[in-house]
């Protein structure tokens, strides 16, 4: 019966300048303008959620605090708006994070979609708070569209440690 826990998949901690450039071309990636549509998936998001549950050490809160902080800044936005919701994304992965390492990746973006869900809700209820309106409820499908992609992130970034695991399953 195949089950969806999976203990100890990947032992081996991905090298520093892959999670650091994975997030820095993600970053870019969000300066252009597909990002405006309310139903974008947050990609930058979903990729500093992965990287602070899968290797917490190297990637935190703080780090999402300044990514949020450089996004609200190119949108000439609410200052803190991406970077609380960052910060909160952070918190939600650095929070489930040794849950998440123990289930494949469709369950693991089971586990983050009330993250970006409530990351998003919150952020939102601010702008909409000091705006005096609100936006409508588009921006949910940006937190459901995030965590469904969140399999094809987790696979992409797992990439380089699933071919150093095959190279020593070979050698024995």
């Amino acid at each position: 019966m195949p089950s969806n826990v999976e203990p100890e998949r990947l032992a081996h901690a991905a090298h520093g300048a892959f999670v650091w450039g994975t997030l820095l071309l993600v970053w870019l990636a969000s300066l252009l303008p597909w990002r405006q549509w309310a139903g974008a998936p947050d990609v930058l998001a979903l990729v500093i959620a992965f990287w602070c549950a899968h290797e917490p050490r190297r990637v935190g809160m703080v780090a999402a605090f300044i990514f949020g902080l450089l996004l609200d800044v190119h949108d000439a936005g609410l200052l803190g708006g991406h970077a609380l919701s960052y910060t909160l994304v952070a918190y939600g992965a650095f929070a489930l994070h040794r849950r998440l390492q123990r289930f494949d990746l469709w369950s693991q973006a089971m586990h983050m979609l009330p993250v970006f869900f409530v990351a998003q809700l919150v952020s939102q209820l601010i702008m909409a708070w000091l705006a005096g309106a609100w936006p409508g409820w588009q921006w949910a499908l940006g937190a459901l569209l995030t965590a469904a992609i969140w399999p094809l992130g987790g696979w992409v970034l797992h990439l380089p440690q699933r071919r150093y695991d095959d190279v020593e399953s070979s050698a024995v």
